[in-house]
């Protein structure tokens, strides 16, 4: 048994993501809360949406491995983003890591008002399956 990420024909092909995740029975499934660019003591980490990003990655992993799992786990990731917040740049401090166990993750991405966090360009979850043997 494995986890499939699916790419059918018909709908457009992108190495950034896919379109199906299929878990089979059995896998541990992870919910990863969304994570903002904050530090261990909840302060944004600066009002550069790209440093903002890469924490925010970096914080979902630590999540992730607190769970047993990895970057490389993940089939789905959500990806908010404030209305002011330069999308080329966000996606560019993390794109790279966002696909890191072969082919791409499911991805779903918007711009909203603002997020929950005051100061905050970029809120991520996850979620994630893991076979265990």
């Amino acid at each position: 048994m494995k986890i499939e990420l699916l790419q059918p024909e018909g709908l457009v092909k992108s190495p950034a993501f896919s379109h199906v995740a299929i878990v089979p029975p059995g896998a541990t499934t992870i919910y990863i809360g969304g994570q903002n660019g904050v530090d261990e003591t909840g302060a944004v980490v600066s009002a550069d949406v790209a440093e903002q990003s890469s924490r925010a990655l970096d914080n979902a992993e630590l999540a992730l491995e607190a769970a047993g799992a990895s970057l490389a786990d993940v089939v789905q990731w959500t990806v908010m983003l404030a209305d002011e917040a330069d999308l080329g740049a966000a996606y560019g401090a993390i794109a790279p890591r966002l696909a890191t166990g072969g082919a791409p993750p499911l991805v779903t991405a918007g711009h909203v008002s603002r997020l929950g966090v005051p100061g905050a360009l970029i809120e991520i979850s996850a979620i994630a399956a893991v076979l265990r043997e």
